[in-house]
């Protein structure tokens, strides 16, 4: 049975490669791939932010080799930058009102322009 993380590991693989490849190459992401796992995937993050150039900027952002594309390092790099606004946040609230608890509040997130 894998762990928490190795099923963490491979939600992040198999989400990418769930929208990768629909409109081209099977190992990166377009503009329009990208938007749609986004919309589906980051749902409670999106509708929390007020740009509506907030896809344009992350693709922009994330391509790193300037292609048009994103491709899975490319995609992690998103990943880990929204976990650790999520984690900062986190922390932020528990020194505001320490608790045993976790807080299980879903929109909890920044945007990556936060980070």
């Amino acid at each position: 049975m894998p762990s928490q993380l190795e099923g963490a590991m491979d939600a992040l693989i198999t989400v990418f490669y769930n929208y990768s490849g629909n409109d081209g190459d099977k190992y990166k992401l377009n503009k329009g791939e990208l938007k749609q796992l986004l919309n589906s995937e980051l749902t409670d993050f999106l509708t929390s932010q007020k740009d509506p150039m907030l896809v344009e900027k992350i693709m922009n952002d994330l391509d790193s080799n300037k292609d048009n594309e994103v491709d899975f390092n490319e995609f992690v790099v998103l990943v880990a930058a929204l976990t650790v606004a999520c984690n900062d946040f986190f922390q932020e609230q528990q020194m505001r009102k320490p608790s045993r608890y976790v807080n299980n509040n879903k929109n909890y997130c920044k945007s990556p322009a936060e980070v």
